[in-house]
């Protein structure tokens, strides 16, 4: 009888989960797994990353992080990004020993939910979130490349017509503020540590700011993906995008978009992807008047 623990990870599994995912995918993501590592020490209430021993060797993973105001979010949850057993060490059980470990974290913390995406053709990841008892999301998940036949003139125009920068802490007020009259909910908390996030790593720094008479009237928050979900290719993510009310359609979410595109193009990123609300009937248009269109990548959801 082989001894099984769960247990959460630590910084010195770096190499053990790097050979196994290696082994799963044919490629090395020592990189983004070193970064999620650090993360988690430095932010342990952000994250959730378990590993599970098979007599006493590290034999299985998997990674996540809490989600509070992504997407429209109301309530927080949480979002499986990375697992993987080794090829040696499945078929017995480990890869659901996990994610039960990691449900009941998950729900220690008060969370709402589990959420996690796959491409359809992952047939065997298919068939483990099925079995975990996840479900289809109630969301549209869209895409468009980065570059789709060159910026068009109106989306040069559109970025002329205001002052586009980097997103900066001391935008969080206006920000929250323009969020505030878009949800009726004071997310100011969730605005600053999104935002947080994203200057403490340089490599995601393609959150922006639109700007009137020296007021914010628009913000993005994006994030360069560059290994969640086993992507091997880096994509970016747009989370959270906003515009004044008292300043619609006056093509403001069509600048920061065309500035976001024009940003990631320089970073050698070729795919950006959002996750949208069946009934958000107006955003669905804009990202569609935009370029994007269904993803072959499925969101999973499983309430706790």
């Amino acid at each position: 009888m082989r001894e099984r623990q769960t247990r959460l990870l630590r910084p010195e599994d770096l190499e053990s989960v790097v050979a196994i995912d290696g082994a799963l995918s044919g490629r090395s993501r020592r990189a983004y797994f070193a970064r999620r590592l650090e993360a988690a020490q430095q932010d342990g209430k952000r994250h959730l990353q378990l590993a599970v021993d098979e007599d006493g060797v590290l034999a299985g993973f998997m990674l996540g992080r809490v989600l509070e105001g992504e997407f429209g979010r109301s309530e927080p949850g949480a979002r499986l990004e990375a697992f993987g057993v080794a090829p040696a060490a499945q078929g017995r059980g480990l890869g659901g020993a996990l994610a039960a470990t990691f449900e009941q974290e998950a729900a220690r913390r008060g969370l709402a939910d589990v959420r996690t995406s796959a491409l359809w053709r992952e047939h065997s990841l298919l068939a483990f979130l099925d079995r975990a008892g996840f479900g289809l999301a109630p969301v549209h998940v869209l895409e468009r490349p980065v570059r789709a036949g060159g910026e068009s003139a109106d989306d040069a125009q559109a970025r002329d017509a205001f002052e586009l920068t980097v997103l900066a802490e001391k935008d969080i007020e206006g920000a929250a503020r323009i969020d505030r009259r878009h949800t009726g909910r004071d997310r100011r908390g969730y605005l600053c540590r999104a935002l947080r996030e994203a200057l403490g790593d340089s490599a995601v720094r393609v959150s922006l700011a639109a700007r009137v008479d020296g007021g914010i009237a628009g913000y993005l928050l994006a994030r360069v993906d560059y290994g969640d979900y086993g992507r091997a290719e880096p994509a970016a993510v747009i989370d959270t995008v906003g515009v004044d009310p008292l300043r619609a359609r006056q093509g403001i979410g069509r600048a920061l978009l065309a500035q976001l595109l024009m940003n990631l193009a320089g970073l050698g990123v070729e795919k950006v992807e959002t996750l949208v609300e069946p009934g958000r009937l107006e955003l669905l248009g804009f990202f569609h008047r935009a370029g994007f269109g269904p993803s072959d990548r499925l969101s999973f959801l499983k309430r706790l």
